[in-house]
């Protein structure tokens, strides 16, 4: 088989893979494409550019389908849009001139106890928060911020942050899925625009497998219950915090 060939469907099945999870939990795509990028050398720019390049389409295709499904609270998507959209600027700027790893350690840990907290949650009395979370613009900005810089962290920050504070995790995944997808295109017009280039094979790739997979994963997302789905986001948090201590 011929080697791009072989790398088109290798970056198709991670797309496939990635964005299920995502498009149900609100988070780690990014985090797991660009980790496999980077497993094959490729550098954190590079990595993060072509990753959230792909993402333009994916997170279109997320955002469409949690709007027709009713997963989207208008109130918390507008807020949501403005601040994470420039916070995804500044963190694009800031990769390609500092290294993303000098503040990722404080990342991982923020992500570990945010995810052991959502998950000793889970095991209490359920109680649905009907106010807006008092900091949703500060939280947007460094979450915009961090995503670039990672090469992934919109979902687990923003949506680990919303869910632990009591709101209903299928509004906040269908909110934050819509509104990353403007988070998206500003980040990767921004890495296009310094780079000039990203890693066209693995941008194909990761379209491939995660724009069929999108709504699917939005419909699993209105189906699960609010219970299972915080246990379900809080272990995934904690699973990839502790993979990056392990290999950092």
């Amino acid at each position: 088989m011929d080697q791009n060939l072989a790398d088109l469907l290798t970056f198709a099945f991670v797309g496939l893979v990635a964005q299920l999870i995502d498009g149900s939990l609100g988070m780690a795509y990014g985090v797991s494409s660009t980790t496999f990028l980077l497993s094959l050398g490729v550098p954190p720019a590079l990595a993060s550019a072509s990753v959230h390049t792909a993402e333009v389409l994916t997170t279109a295709v997320s955002g469409l389908s949690h709007f027709r499904l009713g997963n989207v609270n208008s109130s918390l998507f507008k807020r949501l849009v403005i601040p994470g959209a420039i916070g995804g600027f500044i963190g694009a700027y800031t990769l390609t001139t500092v290294p993303g790893d000098t503040i990722k350690p404080f990342i991982t840990l923020y992500l570990l106890l945010m995810g052991l907290f959502i998950i000793w949650k889970a095991f209490q009395k359920y109680r649905e928060s009907t106010r807006m979370h008092k900091r949703i613009i500060p939280l947007a900005l460094f979450g915009g911020i961090m995503d670039a810089i990672g090469g992934g962290g919109w979902g687990p920050i923003v949506t680990s942050t919303l869910v632990a504070s009591g709101h209903s995790p299928r509004y906040v995944i269908g909110s934050v899925n819509a509104a990353e997808f403007f988070v998206t295109v500003v980040q990767s017009a921004t890495f296009l625009t310094i780079l000039g280039t990203a890693h066209w094979i693995a941008v194909l790739g990761l379209i491939i497998g995660g724009v069929p997979a999108a709504p699917f994963a939005a419909y699993l997302t209105q189906h699960i219950s609010p219970r299972r789905l915080m246990l379900l986001v809080g272990l995934l948090i904690v699973t990839l915090s502790i993979r990056n201590m392990l290999v950092s």
